[in-house]
């Protein structure tokens, strides 16, 4: 049986020990020669550059299976509902936790403001600066097809909930093209295996250059803030995120992490969650989450699910505060923190979008603060590092606990999936079709008769 195919062995063992040792190698080059170790970030520019042309087929690909082949549209509504009431949920914990610490160190006392850092977060705050009308008016492509090409993914999510719904409606007459979204979907995941085999490549420029770039002086002096945030990060996610799992979903996040390895590897090369973007949602179908679970609750997360985000936006800002004599009352601090998280939707996944976010918020509430962001854009880089992991420790977890309270979680799959039992193929990516193709729209069976059984053939089955 395909449920219990074990995939054939592979070499991408070899593929993440090399991006381990690639990681290394960037730091000793970033610390021995900087000036060369900076003209090599292309490199890794270039690698994130190849999975990001990736991520909008992906999700196109998988939102659309996922709406157009459910009964009705109420299950998307209540996926949806519950991913957002979680991610407010979340946001919050991550806000408080953010604010407590940074109450607690006091990070930024000490400092001094130069007029050259002042240049540089005026420089970030004008590149950061955007309104809620604009955020709301660019989910709206520009037409149907830019919305596989804009690099938003908002935008895809709109227009693929769109045709989704609309294959929805379409009823069986809507099945040959569910059938073919599905093979370029398998086609889309097999060209990324092969983007994953430069991954050593891209991690190593990427390091590089930033160790080049940052080197020991700016570690040194924000050592502070950099161990406060950090610490932060890991008690919000082992703290809150490890307890709530194993509370509600009765699952390890031992566990999944250890299953989401080679993503969090990538994340640390890259300091991007979104490269992993599209691992994830393979490998959350792979391990029993229902395909429109991920296709919903994985690309929303992306955008409204920011919670290493949120505590960098709490952290920074108190640090900012402190360093220039102003530190915030507790109302100012909710009022500006919350006001900025807003305005950070649909940043995810793009490395050092959080300064910008930060210089922007700051802009917009408080101006008289903007001049200190330039005291951190030496190590953002680094604290992105730790954005980016908490961002996927949070998404990843969201779809589980979602999958589960919206019915769409096979938990006997998952537990052996995450026991090792069923293995995840690295070289596809998806497990290996059925004689007859998986898409298709759930026709409602007709009501069963006093001799007859009820029509479940009719149900085209959801791949796990």
């Amino acid at each position: 049986m395909a449920e219990t195919r074990v995939p054939k062995k592979n070499r991408t063992h070899w593929l993440y020990a090399a991006v381990v040792l690639a990681v290394a190698l960037g730091v000793a080059v970033g610390l021995l020669f900087p000036d060369f170790a900076v003209r090599l970030k292309p490199l890794g520019d270039g690698f994130v550059g190849l999975i990001t042309m990736m991520i909008q087929p992906v999700i196109f690909c998988t939102i659309v299976l996922g709406v157009g082949s459910v009964a009705s549209a109420a299950r998307v509504g209540k996926v949806g509902l519950l991913a957002i009431g979680y991610f407010l949920l979340m946001s919050t914990f991550a806000l408080t936790i953010g604010l407590v610490v940074g109450n607690l160190l006091h990070p930024g006392e000490g400092l001094q403001l130069t007029d050259e850092v002042t240049a540089a977060g005026a420089a970030q705050a004008e590149e950061g600066h955007g309104s809620t009308t604009e955020f709301l008016l660019g989910i709206i492509p520009d037409s149907l097809f830019s919305s596989l090409t804009s690099g938003d993914v908002l935008q895809t999510l709109l227009v693929a909930l769109l045709i989704g719904f609309a294959l929805q409606r379409m009823g069986a007459s809507g099945r040959p093209i569910l059938t073919v979204v599905e093979y370029a979907q398998r086609l889309v995941f097999r060209v990324l295996a092969m983007i994953m085999w430069a991954a050593p490549v891209g991690a190593f420029g990427a390091i590089a250059a930033v160790v080049g770039e940052t080197g020991f002086d700016a570690l040194t002096s924000l050592a502070m803030l950099m161990a406060g945030f950090y610490l932060t990060c890991v008690v919000f996610v082992f703290g809150v995120l490890g307890i709530v799992l194993r509370a509600v979903g009765g699952i390890n996040i031992f566990s999944l992490f250890r299953y989401l390895g080679r993503e969090f590897l990538l994340i640390l090369a890259t300091s991007s969650s979104e490269s992993a973007l599209p691992r994830l949602i393979a490998k959350m179908e792979h391990a029993g989450v229902e395909r429109t679970t991920v296709g919903i609750v994985v690309p929303t997360g992306y955008s409204f699910n920011l919670d290493g985000t949120a505590i960098y936006l709490t952290m920074a800002t108190l640090f900012i505060a402190d360093a220039m004599g102003d530190p915030l009352s507790l109302g100012e601090q909710i009022s500006l923190l919350v006001f900025m998280v807003i305005a950070s939707k649909g940043a995810a996944g793009v490395t050092g979008a959080g300064l910008a976010t930060l210089a922007g918020g700051l802009q917009s509430h408080r101006p008289d603060l903007v001049g200190g962001v330039g005291l951190i854009v030496g190590i953002d880089r680094f604290m992105s590092e730790a954005r980016a992991l908490t961002n996927f420790a949070g998404n990843s977890v969201a779809t589980v606990l979602i999958g589960g309270w919206a019915g769409g979680l096979d938990r006997d799959r998952l537990d052996r999936v995450l026991a090792g039992e069923l293995p995840f193929d690295e070289q596809t990516m998806l497990d290996e079709p059925t004689a007859e193709p998986t898409a298709g729209p759930l026709v409602e069976p007709p009501a069963a008769g006093p001799a007859e059984e009820p029509a479940e053939a009719t149900q085209v089955p959801v791949r796990r």
